[in-house]
């Protein structure tokens, strides 16, 4: 009996999964009226609101063609048609802003009466909050040197209280770097804050945006005042890659023409159009640039050919490049007191940039008992102990000079007479030192 009742429900179960399998299918799948009802909307929309008329043209006439010709027959899935009708409109117009996606969920939500005060919906709030408005990761590098991660330009009435935050954080570095290696942008409004944090409270204008829908034009500039402190002196760095785009390329394209900032990594992604999404049929959103920067001192900007670094190195060292730029130039500028600190932390950043190799057998004779303090070998690395410390490991810095794994203060420099290791002295950050003698 109970057997049957085993064999009943999975039936149950298989006939449910079946039924609702289909019914998510056909739900999920798209047909050639709704095809026909997307390319026209898109072609309309494409026709009132594209940043460029003549390439809108050229685009409609490609989509009518190719619905024509039964291009798209074939294509049952949304997603895929998306897709295809992306490739088609970026293979024309050669705008990578301009694409087609399958959101059924996203049309209701623009579909909505919008608040008097544009405010976002709930859901696309709480996803921004998710995300900390963009701000991954903000701290201090050795030689005081900001660092801020920036993944994403968030409208700057939502982020703006972070993007405070965050700045009055870094306002006493000595160097700043933004690091948009993985951001790909965003609204201007945040970029326009974060800018004014760079120059003084005299406006500096920044960009220049045009509208085709309305057909106007509207300036940004930096703002005359901000909560908090400036760092009109502060040297900036911002790091790129392939993947930086769109707001995040306008910080990096602004700072660079108004020669505020070292662009270092790759050469961005070259889309500089702005726009929205608007909703084409029942269940798909267009994306279409209305809009294009006019920079105040390029008289251009960067679609198609994106932002080139001052400084061209790939991606993944762009950080490690930029850290050992800013304090070799602080050196260079330093007083006697900062000088040391400086030193400090570059020969930390050099060897990690190109990590030093020492001879096992040159590192055998490093080990042994040096007062308190003992050294040994083991599986090709050195360990520190004191007394009855725990062991950490040593980091090579040069031949004769370690520093201890998570410890940047602490350093151990090897005392060699007559080629044969007779001391280790332990310096230290603030300018101390102690010698030991090899037992």
């Amino acid at each position: 009996m109970k057997k049957d009742r085993v064999i009943f429900c999975f039936a149950i179960l298989f006939t449910l999964t079946f039924y609702y399998s289909k019914a998510q299918s056909v739900q999920d799948s798209v047909s050639q009226t709704e095809k026909e009802n997307v390319i026209i909307s898109i072609s309309g929309l494409l026709n009132k609101n594209y940043i460029f008329p003549d390439v809108s043209k050229k685009i409609c006439d490609i989509l009518a063609e190719n619905l024509k010709r039964g291009s798209y027959s074939s294509i049952s899935d949304p997603v895929l048609f998306a897709e295809k009708l992306t490739n088609d409109l970026q293979s024309i117009s050669k705008d990578v802003h301009l694409a087609v996606s399958f959101n059924p969920q996203r049309v209701q939500e623009l579909k909505a009466p919008q608040k008097e005060n544009n405010e976002l919906s709930a859901s696309r709030l709480k996803e921004m909050q998710l995300n900390n408005f963009g701000f991954k990761k903000i701290e201090l590098l050795n030689g005081n040197i900001g660092y801020l991660e920036l993944e994403s330009f968030a409208d700057a009435r939502y982020g703006g209280e972070t993007a405070v935050a965050a700045m009055n954080f870094l306002s006493n570095a000595s160097a700043l770097i933004i690091d948009l290696r993985n951001n790909g942008g965003g609204n201007p409004s945040m970029t326009q804050l974060i800018a004014s944090y760079l120059f003084t409270s005299k406006p500096v204008h920044l960009n220049t945006f045009y509208n085709k829908s309305a057909d106007t034009s509207s300036d940004s500039w930096t703002y005359p005042f901000i909560p908090g402190k400036r760092m009109p002196n502060t040297d900036v760095y911002i790091l790129t890659s392939s993947n930086t785009f769109s707001a995040a390329e306008e910080f990096a394209y602004d700072m660079q023409s108004l020669k505020r900032a070292t662009i270092i990594g790759e050469t961005t992604g070259g889309g500089a159009h702005t726009g929205s999404n608007m909703v084409a049929g029942e269940r798909f959103i267009v994306f279409i640039p209305t809009g294009r920067g006019i920079n105040p001192i390029t008289k251009t900007d960067w679609e198609g050919v994106g932002v080139k670094p001052d400084i061209t190195v790939p991606a993944p060292d762009a950080l490690i490049t930029a850290q050992i730029t800013a304090i070799e130039r602080l050196e260079s500028e330093s007083s006697d007191t900062n000088n040391v600190l400086f030193k400090w932390a570059l020969t930390t950043l050099k060897a990690k940039q190109h990590p030093v190799k020492i001879d096992e057998n040159i590192l055998k004779t490093y080990a042994g008992k040096y007062g308190h303090r003992l050294i040994s070998y083991n599986n090709g690395d050195l360990y520190y102990q004191r007394d009855d410390a725990p062991k950490i490991k040593m980091i090579p810095l040069e031949k004769n000079l370690f520093e201890l794994e998570g410890i940047e203060d602490f350093r151990l420099n090897f005392v060699i007479k007559e080629n044969k290791v007779v001391a280790v002295i332990g310096l230290y950050k603030d300018g101390e030192s102690d010698k030991s003698m090899k037992d």
